[in-house]
């Protein structure tokens, strides 16, 4: 079943989490918490709600949470809040005898939908006959368990946006040429900011099967996968230009799954750690705009009521499918667990995490 078909699952939630109230469900979470003690682990992505965020042991973004679970060899169950391509890697590079949870099997990720693995198969011959064994693929980690295993058995890597500029540049220690999967504005804004000209990047069309480049192919360093995150592209110049014309000392800060356009106009662009950071080391009074996911920049508005902080886009809305995992889900998972059922556990088959686990491991031996 992939991503897209459990999207469509129905939900089978039992209706008595919809009746019971926040004090009743946080009380019976921290009871199961203390009853399942070191058995339990519960790593929490920065994207999601405050309502099941605090009671994460362990929040982060894409990298920190890899690490979290590489390292983690004691929990008998890894109850993921964040979205299905997290709980893949999760049960990817924890042991067999760990189960991995998502408490809601409908939380995925749109950009990791828009490759999957039949589009890239056909491609890679594709570029191949064009470019010969020229080509390393990335992919970033917002991407399903089978393009990281087909990334893994072509030499390839995973990235993050913490670390996608090391492994852009190790990858050219490789070969010529990236292909670089599956969201094209990390692709080119990193590929830019460490030197390779937009006329040395082409855009591969997976609807067409085409590749989008005027001039001598020859020239072409870099290969963009036509992917994108749904959240950052709602992001524009228009929005910058705003902010500069209404409050022109304030800071824009951005995630770099914007556009390049955005990228190039904001005053700082990073990961969501380098925005975490960035704000908490500003200086009271100070006053930012930020451009990336709705939960966090709350989050942040909340935590510096000592600095200025608004959304770049004023009508951003949490991400739909980041967003699905609450308090009642969580609950059900894990009060699920506390009766000796696991439900929406996810396992990625072997034969698939062999070959991701290669991708995986080479960024975080590299990162």
């Amino acid at each position: 079943m992939n991503v897209l078909e459990m999207m469509r699952k129905q939900d089978n939630m039992p209706e008595v989490y919809k009746t019971m109230s926040v004090e009743e469900m946080e009380t019976r979470v921290r009871e199961i918490k203390e009853k399942l003690g070191g058995r339990l682990f519960i790593p929490g992505h920065h994207y999601q709600k405050d309502e099941v965020i605090q009671f994460a042991d362990a929040t982060g973004d894409s990298l920190q949470l890899a690490q979290v679970a590489a390292k983690n060899k004691q929990a008998e169950y890894i109850v993921f809040c964040g979205v299905h391509f997290m709980a893949e890697t999760a049960d990817i590079l924890t042991a067999d005898d760990q189960k991995v949870i998502l408490p809601d099997m409908r939380a995925g990720c749109s950009m990791a939908d828009m490759a999957d693995l039949a589009q890239v198969e056909r491609a890679w011959p594709i570029l191949q006959e064009m470019f010969g064994d020229t080509i390393l693929p990335l992919t970033y980690v917002n991407s399903t368990a089978a393009i990281k295993a087909f990334v893994g058995r072509n030499g390839g890597a995973t990235v993050t946006s913490s670390n996608a500029e090391k492994m852009v540049a190790w990858a050219f220690t490789e070969k010529e040429r990236i292909f670089f999967l599956p969201d094209q504005h990390l692709g080119r804004n990193t590929a830019y900011k460490l030197g390779v000209a937009l006329d040395e990047m082409a855009v591969w069309d997976p609807l067409t099967d085409s590749l989008e480049y005027e001039g001598d192919i020859n020239r072409v360093k870099v290969i963009l996968w036509k992917g994108h995150c749904s959240v950052h592209e709602n992001f524009t110049v228009k929005h910058i230009e705003h902010i500069r014309k209404t409050k022109p000392d304030m800071n824009i800060i951005v995630h770099p799954e914007c556009s390049w356009e955005v990228v190039q106009k904001s005053d700082y662009a990073g990961s969501t750690k380098y925005i975490i950071e960035t704000i908490r080391n500003a200086p009271a009074g100070s006053k930012w705009a930020i451009g990336t996911e709705m939960n966090l920049v709350n989050r942040l508005i909340q935590q510096h009521p000592d600095k200025e902080i608004v959304s770049l886009n004023p009508y951003m809305c949490p991400c739909l499918t980041m967003n699905r995992i609450d308090l009642p889900h969580f609950l059900w998972a894990l009060e699920s667990l506390e009766q000796g059922k696991v439900i929406n556990q996810i396992t990625v088959p072997a034969s698939i995490a062999k070959e991701a686990v290669q991708a995986l491991e080479r960024m975080l031996v590299l990162a």
